[in-house]
């Protein structure tokens, strides 16, 4: 194997920014390469440094701007940023359907900002399932700020919340957003409220209602009560508001340090992705023995009334068990 396409050959030139590097590793990542485990060896030790906001809302409220321009804001602190736009799959070829943002060009650029969009590859939570990985390498790439912009909100487009220290919940006026966002359940998952194209009638309308609908559960953060989800007004196709939002980023990360909840949610974060990666080998052995008898039989003895499908489970597990 040649010396540049080693493992940690990669991983070093990530970690000193090189984008070539970062988007091998990715590309690693998403193509479930056999060197998965290998790269995610070498990037553990390289990793947790990084904020990971998450940004969700309906199509239509201006995610993609927003995005853009708070890697703008962020840039001007002088933080090195990273970008994981998880997009619609394209139904022909399985990547990335909108490719990198067009809205992304004016960063296309800057070495200090790196961009990636993401197939869901039909996965119904908003986000691929390599995108946990995907952080970790820009993560170990240097970035301060990693922003994951999903592709929706909804029942099941709030995995977000599983893979963020904080998550933006982005609204417009005119849409319904605060009514959707209460069935949705979006707002037990908000750190920050974001009311885009607030220029437009009926913003702080918007703004009232999820005050209200706040005030109802008098909610806070998820497991601690002292943080209160601030409602901030944005005009992100004119950059109006977004200094409030980078302050409010900042202020929910010092008092995640101070609380105790960003190791909280890490922890959850950590033991989610084992047990879907547990669940997956699993998956895996299970169809490595469709070919013997032990599924089918078990299968038709469920079917013929002898055995019931829990002891037919208990029977197939301690099969893989043992394989």
């Amino acid at each position: 194997m040649a010396r540049h396409n080693t493992v940690d050959d990669l991983v070093g030139r990530a970690r000193e920014g090189e984008p070539r590097a970062v988007a091998r590793l990715i590309s690693m990542v998403e193509d479930a390469s056999p060197r998965l485990r290998e790269v995610a060896a070498a990037l553990a030790s390289h990793t947790g440094r990084a904020q990971v906001v998450g940004l969700t809302g309906s199509p239509g409220v201006g995610k993609s701007t927003t995005t853009s321009v708070l890697v703008s804001a962020l840039r001007k602190q002088g933080k090195r940023v990273g970008v994981l736009a998880v997009d619609p799959s394209s139904p022909f070829s399985g990547g990335a359907l909108l490719g990198d943002r067009v809205r992304m060009q004016d960063h296309a650029t800057d070495s200090g900002v790196f961009i990636r969009s993401m197939a869901t590859r039909g996965h119904l939570g908003g986000l691929s399932w390599a995108t946990p990985q995907a952080l970790r390498v820009l993560d170990a790439a240097g970035c301060d700020v990693v922003l994951v912009e999903t592709v929706g909100v909804g029942q099941s487009e709030i995995e977000v919340v599983s893979l963020a220290d904080t998550t933006l919940v982005l609204l417009a006026p005119g849409m319904g957003d605060g009514i959707q966002a209460a069935k949705a359940g979006i707002l037990e998952v908000a750190d920050i409220f974001v009311v885009n194209k607030a220029d437009r009638d009926g913003a702080s309308q918007t703004v009232r209602d999820l005050r209200y609908m706040l005030s109802l559960g008098e909610r806070g953060a998820k497991g601690d009560s002292s943080w209160k989800a601030p409602i901030i007004k944005t005009v992100a196709a004119r950059g109006e508001g977004i200094e409030d939002v980078t302050d409010a980023l900042d202020e929910h990360r010092d008092w995640m340090n101070r609380s105790g909840e960003r190791d909280r949610r890490r922890q959850l974060r950590a033991e989610a992705e084992i047990e879907a990666i547990t669940l997956e080998q699993v998956r895996a052995r299970i169809g490595d023995i469709r070919g013997q008898s032990t599924l089918p039989e078990l299968a038709k003895r469920v079917v013929a009334g002898e055995l019931d499908p829990y002891t037919a489970a208990d029977d197939l597990v301690d099969t893989v068990s043992a394989s």
